[in-house]
């Protein structure tokens, strides 16, 4: 195994040695946006990241449903931050941190290890799926935390109709077009409602007589679908699916999954053997393992979800140099959506700013909470923002509008509005490839590399 370099062998990464370094660890929403927030700053920058692109995640379930290309939704880091002068990206992933040498330790793409040093360090490493102790789960789930899981899920979902085609069997047809979605939260939901006009639209090419509409299940171990909703929103979001043809289970959750289905339990203690090749987890997830880390060093507890409790700047306890933000940090109790992580990404930025130039220190960091929403169908969503509640159209165009808003580069705003505009007045789908092999469905999923996502 390489030898990893010291902190005093790392190359400089600056011409500028004088500037302070501010290392950044993940370009998710949070990390991102601090590293944008630092542009005019006098500082060096560098931004570490297992991948070469930043994923707009809200929008990850319409890659794997055919609507959405990837580069639509994953614009690549150099580009973004090509104008941005004072900042290099790294490809590699973060491995460990020295509080007490300030350096991290980054694995590259080339296998070899090696240190780089910080005057300031950013951590927005996100977090991966949870599988609540059942990690002998992952190799028959398809989750969709990354392109690599969506890909693999829309190639499950396509290649599920291919072989649904040619089965002559009624009971092996029915396994095939069945699709269990567990975790009825925003993802949940959304795809669901994908998955409900993707296969009406792949049902209509079979030319068959004997095929039936997809069975779509949706459960979830507590009693509401989008439990974090207003009630009536949560109502309306019931109502639709099911008029769309989801199968509801609440208050019922996985009790087992393998490779021909999955078995969930009721609270009231009944089972049911479902027969599908296709579980989709859109259930808890963990903060990544460098939160424990972390943690371990500072000399403090992660919390349930393997957070790391921060200060009210968000910095670390007893390192003020070193802040943690996004689905890592535990800061209020603060749900891991993308504005928690934006709005502490461009404080810490706003921060670190005003030590470099002498500035005061800007007051604790305060989340401003501009609402939830989630779209059900291509003319329905539902979106409670300042408190004013919408669904249907209305709620849709505001939950269009948002999405559009939170894209990065007017390319990728503009290609998603075209794609939008296209389904709903062609109702198909463009996105339509099978990547991998015909006979990959007898291997399983295809999960993207071991880690942590940046906080997306």
């Amino acid at each position: 195994m390489p030898t990893p370099a010291s902190s005093a062998d790392t190359p400089p990464l600056t011409a500028a040695s004088h500037r302070p370094r501010v290392v950044v660890i993940g370009a998710g929403f949070g990390g991102l946006a601090a590293v944008r927030g630092l542009r005019h700053a006098p500082v060096e920058v560098t931004v570490v990241d297992r991948t070469n692109h930043h994923l707009f995640q809200p929008l990850v379930y319409q890659v794997a449903t055919g609507l959405l290309s990837p580069g639509e939704i994953a614009p690549a880091l150099r580009k973004i931050l090509r104008r941005q002068h004072n900042t290099a990206v790294l490809l590699a992933e973060a491995t460990d941190v020295d509080l007490t040498d300030r350096h991290i330790q980054v694995l590259e793409a080339d296998g070899t290890t090696r240190a780089i040093g910080y005057d300031y360090l950013v951590v927005a490493a996100g977090s991966h799926d949870s599988y609540f102790g059942h990690d002998d789960w992952a190799e028959h789930l398809y989750p969709m935390k990354t392109l690599t899981e969506a890909l693999g899920l829309r190639d499950q979902i396509l290649r599920a109709y291919e072989r649904a085609t040619e089965c002559g069997d009624p009971a092996g047809r029915a396994r095939w077009t069945t699709f269990v979605i567990v975790g009825a939260g925003p993802t949940g939901v959304e795809i669901a409602g994908q998955l409900v006009a993707l296969t009406r639209e792949l049902r209509e090419e079979l030319h068959r007589d004997d095929s039936s509409p997809a069975r779509i299940i949706l459960i979830d171990a507590l009693s509401e679908v989008l439990s974090t909703f207003p009630p009536t929103l949560r109502a309306h979001a019931h109502q639709r699916l099911t008029a769309m043809g989801v199968q509801i289970l609440l208050d019922t959750r996985a009790d087992a999954v393998d490779a021909a289905g999955i078995t969930v339990k009721a609270t009231d203690g009944h089972t049911e053997r479902i027969d599908t090749h296709t579980v989709i987890w859109a259930a808890g997830v963990h903060a990544s393992p460098l939160a424990a880390t972390l943690a371990h060093a500072a000399g403090i507890d992660i919390d349930h979800k393997g957070r790391v409790p921060v200060q009210r700047n968000c910095s670390l306890t007893g390192h003020p140099e070193v802040f943690v933000i996004g689905d890592m940090a535990n800061l209020h109790d603060l749900p891991g959506l993308s504005a928690p992580a934006i709005q502490e990404g461009r404080y810490v930025a706003k921060v670190l700013h005003h030590r470099t130039v002498g500035k005061p220190t800007p007051g604790p960091f305060t989340y401003r909470d501009r609402g939830t929403m989630a779209t059900i169908s291509a003319r329905d969503a539902i979106a409670d923002i300042y408190g004013v509640k919408l669904h249907g159209r209305l709620g849709k165009l505001a939950w269009a509008a948002v999405h559009i808003s939170f894209l990065v580069g007017w390319g990728n705003r503009v290609g998603v509005l075209a794609r939008w505009a296209f389904l709903l007045g062609s109702r198909t789908r463009s996105e339509r490839v099978i990547l991998t092999s015909i006979h990959a469905d007898h291997a399983g999923p295809a999960h993207s590399p071991s880690g942590p996502t940046a906080d997306r």
